[in-house]
């Protein structure tokens, strides 16, 4: 199907090798309008992903690159992604939103996942600023309401520690971990440190704190999953454990394919571009949607029959071609293609061969 564009829209070929990097860094590298927006570079797959975020501050080191990865688990898997993808994840979004990028690179089935509205990233990400009064027991009930975990010793993103007048605090999309020093209820130092050695590392002047997951479990989140549950699937939802560890305030191995149930809506990944972004669809990106959606309806098809753990069907979940095509056309567009067989191309459209970046 042939989806209409009001923007001008640019294809290349004949990128070879990291030429196609090159070409990439010096389009959004450029002064003129263009560049004032992000670059949002959807790749094929996630190796060619991780390349381009690697090669293209190679050849444009100031130009700020964020990865939005993926969960790195399969359609309806029983379990979760790591916590630091989760942390990469908000992160990269977070800047997108606050205009921090300048690159934007994403492999197409994680622009297929659906994710959290914009508004709840805005309502739970909030700053600690040196020099601010900050009161524990309110510190205490926001980290609970953004998902953080209370522990004895920190050691990953989303978790928090309070041991009289020291909080250490591990925020999402940070590298290192915070120590923040009380003085009576202000906030006298924060230090991040080093988890293996316990030892203060170098002060900063302000914390910004992410929400620790894409969904709530505070006590809304819990009802609405509990509503969408039983409005979703038919029998006894007690029979799900899936459901009953969600409403004892429990994040269940897998919950992340039930996203759906914790929101009124979800968003997806255009949803947080900026109207000026430009897109650029790199290698054979509607094989690639083709394939996941294959993929997916037979893990649906072989999976759904739990009662245990029921599933929703596949387009309560990703975005298929048509609807991913129906979105990017929104914006400014160019393709970079790899081979001379009209690749990505609608009908009566052609391409040109060039050897040199755009």
């Amino acid at each position: 199907m042939l989806f209409s564009s009001k923007f001008p829209r640019q294809r290349y070929t004949g990128l070879t090798g990291s030429s196609d990097a090159l070409a990439l860094a010096q389009y959004a590298a450029q002064p003129s309008p263009p560049a004032k927006a992000p670059l949002v570079i959807i790749a094929a797959n996630a190796l060619e992903a991780q390349r381009l975020v690697e090669e293209i501050p190679f050849f444009a080191p100031k130009l700020r690159v964020h990865l939005l990865p993926d969960w790195e688990t399969l359609p309806y898997d029983h379990f979760s992604p790591h916590q630091d993808l989760i942390s990469e994840r908000l992160a990269t979004l977070h800047h997108v939103r606050t205009g921090a990028s300048d690159v934007v690179v994403v492999p197409v089935t994680t622009a297929l996942y659906p994710l959290p509205p914009v508004e709840y990233l805005a309502a739970f990400t909030f700053f600690l600023k040196r020099g601010e009064k900050l009161d524990l027991a309110k510190f205490r009930e926001q980290m609970t309401f953004a998902g953080y975990s209370h522990v004895q010793q920190v050691l990953s993103p989303g978790e928090y520690c309070v041991r009289g007048g020291i909080v250490d605090l591990f925020a999402m999309g940070s590298v290192l971990p915070y120590r923040i020093d009380l003085f009576d209820d202000e906030i006298e130092t924060i230090a991040t440190f080093d988890v293996d050695t316990q030892r203060t590392l170098y002060p900063v002047p302000e914390i910004r704190l992410l929400p620790a997951r894409e969904f709530p479990l505070d006590e809304a989140g819990q009802s609405r999953f509990r509503q969408s549950f039983r409005e979703r699937f038919e029998g006894d939802p007690s029979r799900s454990h899936i459901y009953k560890n969600v409403s004892k305030g429990n994040a269940p191995a897998g919950i992340e394919y039930y996203l759906p149930l914790f929101f009124e809506r979800t968003a997806t990944l255009f949803d947080y571009l900026p109207k000026d972004a430009t897109l650029c669809l790199h290698h054979d990106v509607n094989e690639a949607i083709a394939t996941f959606g294959k993929d997916t309806a037979s893990r649906y098809n072989l999976l759904r029959g739990d009662p245990q753990r029921p599933l929703l069907p596949p387009k309560e979940l990703f975005l298929d071609s048509e609807a991913f095509f129906i979105r990017v056309k929104d914006f400014a567009r160019l393709d970079i293609i790899t081979s001379t067989t009209g690749e990505g191309l609608g009908v009566g459209e052609h391409k040109k061969k060039i050897t040199h970046p755009p």
